[in-house]
């Protein structure tokens, strides 16, 4: 393997590693329990979603009309943990296959993404291929470990009163 693509297989190892561990046991309805906004089902869709689209990008191609409806449903409540688990793997493993095709020679060729078409280059696509995915990993550790919080004590976690600039008045 490139040395250049390793940390991004080495990050989809820590999130298969660490999803299984913090989500191990939640039920379907504390995977989609809204805390702060958002709910942990939504961060977990959006990873598999995410990394699909973003090797998509990555190998010079246009989203499917399928992948447009997978955005779309994202935050939508329904899947089963062990679905998502699923999913994200079998998103992570295609995701991988892809960089492995990919000649090292073509890693400053430019790449193109979302509707914008931000401009970007394979590489550059490699790296937020990594960071994005590890930004809603730890997203999803703490979404796991609040809706847990929630179900032990019964707590609800209303944000603090926040003051002018967004942070908690002190």
């Amino acid at each position: 393997m490139n040395p250049l693509i390793a940390p991004v297989f080495h990050s989809f190892l820590q999130v298969r590693e660490e999803l299984g561990q913090h989500t191990a046991g939640l039920t379907t309805e504390q995977v989609w329990q809204v805390v702060a906004g958002t709910s942990l089902g939504f961060h977990l869709s959006h990873i598999a979603g995410s990394v699909d689209r973003l090797s998509t990008y990555l190998a010079g191609e246009q989203l499917t009309d399928a992948q447009l409806e997978f955005l779309g449903h994202e935050p939508e409540a329904g899947a089963s943990l062990a679905t998502l688990l699923v999913l994200i793997d079998d998103r992570l493993s295609a995701c991988e296959e892809r960089l492995r095709q990919i000649n090292p020679g073509s890693y400053a060729e430019p790449r193109t993404v979302g509707r914008r078409a931000f401009p970007t280059t394979v590489i550059g696509l490699m790296v937020h291929l990594a960071e994005h995915t590890q930004r809603h990993l730890g997203q999803a550790i703490l979404l796991s470990k609040l809706v847990r919080q929630i179900s032990a004590k019964g707590a609800d976690l209303a944000p603090p009163d926040e003051g002018p600039s967004g942070f908690p008045k002190s």
